[in-house]
């Protein structure tokens, strides 16, 4: 154990200071004078991605092979705690063979829109199930003795300008919405660590935000561990440092070392706060050091990975074609012999197996029909084997250039050869099964035609055998939709305000389902849906003290199980939700067998935001059934606290939810206007603007993009450089359209504030300035 106060009064200012910046893109410093290893962290929302020698953020470069679980989009679809937390422990227990000290992850944003870019990596569009599903993750983890980072914290519900864009957002939403799962998962399973996000929240930059870092995630939440950046988002290491952002993410660089250093002497910035984050940083760094790395079971993880994919599989549709008799069936598809397992960018894993369908199904006819674009190949080949068998076999989905991070999708349409290939074998086998594959929800125009759909999100390396168990009926589809499938774009409330720079939150609380029940539109799939092999049905529902109950049974003829979802819908729906989940509990039954679940009822259930946390009161409805639109039994209850919070919102857009919300109806909300979004321009950019904004104004910003460009190019063959490869499209846009600071901190030295803000001043028109700057004179 380390004297941590010793150490620091020890310790000079310029080294703790310098302390507070990572060594390299995965470790935190050494001091061997004052006793201090160094740490490992590395990428691990769903899988360890673990590179030893050849270091990157965004998952180019190779890593170590680890067990590649299903994304979030799979696993949280399980509604299964428990599992989280085996994923979690499976998770930790690699990390500690390769000597990881902290696995980044879970992801906890909230799913404001489809086309998210890295929704695949996100739990669900609810905050209750995603903070319950994030916080037993974390549980599993630290049980292990490896650290999380719970991330992205806040707002980060885009990939379009996430490093500069700011979230306009009110604060009843922020409190509701997108700050609850991260309280949820704090409160209940105390990561070691918190990411900061790299957009701002209503102006502020979430590095720089002590709003968000220390009143609430400390002072109201509780949480005792660090804050660490997203790599390359620190703002203003000053105002980091005030806000209790602690450890700068990845190292090499000294970004604003200096200017702390003189920040700190002209008493501008108490010593205080730097003594604070050295002080979480050796706490962090005391409670992970690990002198005997543990061993991992691998066989043992790739059977949970093959658990969770099977749990996560969710049915779609069944018109009596599943499940499926192998002797007589035909497959077709791109995605049966490339199966698409995850998501591209940082949470990239190096897979310990990988299975195709046509390995496994080897004796089974198959023809591609579409490539790996969605294109259409041999279109007559397929529907002449389509013509032969029973039941036609299709393997879609999301191809992998849809979707990313760095970049969000562009439409939730699939590839036209798809529907057109769905269509033509419709016309020829009237027996006709889907199997989707992608992150998010999907327009899918042919959904009446086909008699069976399964999705199975993105489900992992063991992906291929949960996706043949489910169709043959081995396993029971239990999974469940975390986030509702509107039936087109069109139906979206954030279609108009989603992947703009400054995107506004003009729908407030009314994301996902809260937004489609509200509005009373029809949805392809409502929250929470899902089918089985078997039947469910609920009766005797009681009330009994604060507790309610409600008897489920089995009432078919396989073993299955089923999610049952408490709902809470208030009688005064004024700027209310008809519904929103406040409990959920997953049973497995035999045919036959009925089981009694209880939930306590809680003062949170009735909770709602207005200048802090308030119980409104009431009469309410305690719902219980399958999803969002199947509440197969209710009661009344009545609650003692305030009433008419929020009538001055009457007849407003959240009131009525009519139409679309305008930006007068979020002003309204945040009590201040919001300004016009100004693209950057020629004599006022800043270290906030990227290489992208500028070269069109800028001779030298031109001349970086083309260097930054041939860098970014050099790895990949000539046939790659292309926007339909994902990773070239990837790491390119995270090159270029970074801000000019993110620059200086990923450079691993190579750029430093002083040519970086020369840069600048060569942007706005002063060369012979940025010449001086460069050269170190103010």
């Amino acid at each position: 154990m380390m004297d941590i106060e010793k150490i620091i009064q020890e310790m000079t200012l310029e080294e703790k200071i310098a302390f507070c910046t990572g060594k390299d893109m995965w470790h935190t410093k050494e001091y061997p004078a004052h006793g201090i290893e160094s740490i490992m962290m590395t990428d691990g929302p769903h899988g360890l991605r673990c590179q030893k020698n050849t270091q990157d953020n965004l998952g180019l470069n190779e890593s170590l092979p680890a067990t590649c679980f299903p994304t979030a989009v799979t696993s949280c679809a399980t509604w299964d705690p428990e599992l989280l937390r085996q994923e979690g422990e499976a998770i930790a227990e690699e990390a500690r063979e390769y000597g990881v000290s902290i696995v980044l992850g879970p992801g906890a944003n909230i799913k404001r829109n489809p086309l998210g870019g890295r929704n695949f990596e996100y739990m669900s569009e609810d905050p209750v199930l995603a903070g319950r599903m994030a916080a037993s993750f974390i549980r599993g983890a630290e049980n292990r003795g490896v650290g999380t980072s719970l991330k992205h914290f806040a707002c980060n519900n885009q990939e379009y300008k996430r490093q500069n864009g700011n979230s306009i957002v009110d604060e009843r939403a922020l409190r509701e919405i997108y700050l609850k799962p991260f309280e949820i998962a704090v409160k209940e399973s105390h990561p070691s660590t918190v990411m900061c996000s790299y957009n701002q929240i209503n102006g502020t930059y979430s590095s720089d935000n002590r709003k968000l870092l220390t009143d609430i995630l400390r002072d109201e939440w509780g949480f005792d561990g660090l804050v660490m950046t997203d790599w390359g988002a620190m703002a203003d290491r000053i105002k980091g440092f005030k806000a209790g952002c602690d450890l700068n993410m990845p190292g090499g660089s000294a970004y604003m070392e200096n200017k702390v250093l003189k920040a700190v002497k002209d008493g501008s910035l108490d010593e205080r706060f730097i003594n604070e984050s050295v002080r979480r940083l050796l706490r962090l760094i005391d409670r992970k050091v690990e002198e005997h790395p543990g061993e991992a079971d691998w066989k043992k993880h790739q059977e949970l990975a093959l658990k969770i994919a099977r749990e996560g599989a969710v049915l779609l549709k069944n018109e009596g074609v599943l499940p499926l008799n192998k002797k007589d069936i035909g497959i077709i598809g791109h995605m049966a012999k490339e199966l698409r397992y995850q998501g591209s960018g940082s949470s990239h894993i190096n897979p310990t197996e990988l299975q195709q369908i046509t390995d496994i199904w080897s004796d089974v006819p198959y023809t591609e029909g579409v490539d790996n674009m969605g294109n259409i190949t041999n279109l007559n080949e397929a529907v002449k084997l389509a013509e032969n068998v029973s039941t036609a076999v299709l393997f879609l989905g999301l191809p992998e250039a849809y979707e990313s991070e760095a970049f969000d999708r562009e439409h939730m349409n699939l590839p036209q050869g798809h529907n057109t290939l769905i269509d033509e074998i419709c016309k020829v086998n009237e027996n006709v099964v889907v199997v989707l594959y992608g992150g998010s929800a999907m327009h899918i125009p042919w959904a009446d035609k086909v008699k069976g759909i399964l999705y199975m999100g993105l489900p992992g390396q063991s992906g291929t055998q949960a996706t043949i168990d489910v169709l043959e009926g081995t396993y029971e589809p239990s999974g469940r939709l975390a986030e509702s499938w509107p039936l087109g774009y069109d139906d979206v409330v954030s279609r108009e305000t989603f992947g703009h720079r400054n995107p506004e939150y003009r729908e407030s609380i009314y994301v996902g389902y809260r937004y489609y029940d509200k509005a009373g539109m029809k949805v392809r799939y409502p929250f929470g849906y899902g089918l089985s092999y078997t039947d469910f049905t609920y009766g005797n529902m009681k009330l009994t003290d604060d507790t309610v109950s409600v008897d489920i049974t089995n009432s078919g003829k396989r073993r299955g199980s089923e999610t049952v979802q408490l709902y809470v819908s208030p009688e005064d729906q004024l700027f209310r939700c008809v519904r929103e989940l406040k409990e959920f509990r997953k049973v497995c039954l035999e045919p036959g067998e009925t089981v009694t679940v209880s939930f306590k009822i809680t003062d949170s259930f009735f909770e709602v935001y207005k200048n802090g946390f308030r119980k409104a009161g009431g009469n309410y409805r305690i719902e219980i059934g399958s999803n969002s639109r199947n509440i197969a039994t209710s009661l009344d209850y009545a609650v003692e606290g305030e009433t008419g919070l929020f009538e001055e919102y009457k007849g407003s857009w959240y009131d009525t939810v009519r139409g679309l919300p305008a930006r007068s109806d979020l002003e309204k909300l945040l009590g201040s206007r919001i300004k016009d979004n100004e693209e950057p321009r020629k004599g006022s950019f800043t270290l906030d603007n990227s290489c992208l904004e500028m070269k069109d104004s800028s001779l030298v910003m031109r001349i970086e993009y083309l260097v930054t460009k041939a860098i970014i190019s050099k790895p990949f063959a000539k046939e790659e450089r292309t926007l339909d490869n994902p990773s070239y499209k990837m790491m390119l846009t995270a090159a270029t359209d970074c801000p000019l600071r993110a620059t200086i901190i990923s450079s691993n030295g190579s750029m430093n504030d002083n040519v970086a803000e020369g840069l600048i001043e060569m942007a706005n028109g002063h060369f012979i300035r940025g010449i001086g700057k460069m050269m170190g004179k103010n």
